[in-house]
């Protein structure tokens, strides 16, 4: 993990993509945040690069591969630096079913798309402050 990596988001619909990128470019963070509208995109992008992200932000339901399929891929990859990248689902899907298919396979976390804007942006916040102070093992690769 990558402080001042960038954040990969990948959202499918574009509204909430507008509202990411309009929320990240308020807050004091100068991590570019790339967007991809699925899993395969996302993953292309990762396996070319070496780019080291600070954290993925994930929808669930998403068209081609679902967010739980992209997490798999991601936790079961080859490459350690890819393998640990912190890996978050921020979705409107907050069932109990999806809460506990996520932690069962080692999610980092968990988070539902609050309604209000300023919620939106404090829980972004909370999530990007938390993961810059965090130590990962990817740090000694």
């Amino acid at each position: 993990m990558n402080i001042n990596g960038p954040i990969i988001v990948i959202e499918d619909d574009l509204e909430d993509q507008f509202l990411i990128g309009e929320t990240f470019k308020n807050l004091p963070y100068d991590n570019e945040v790339l967007f991809f509208e699925d899993g395969i995109k996302a993953m292309e992008f990762l396996d070319s690069t070496d780019s080291k992200p600070l954290l993925i932000l994930s929808d669930i339901n998403m068209p081609k591969m679902s967010g739980q399929e992209i997490r798999d891929i991601v936790h079961n990859h080859e490459q350690p630096d890819i393998k640990c990248i912190p890996y978050l689902f921020f979705t409107t899907d907050a069932h109990r079913e999806s809460v506990m298919d996520a932690y069962s396979s080692s999610i980092q976390g968990f988070f539902k798309k609050p309604a209000s804007y300023e919620d939106f942006e404090n829980t972004i916040r909370t999530i990007v402050d938390y993961w810059k102070g965090c130590i990962s093992p990817a740090e000694y690769f």
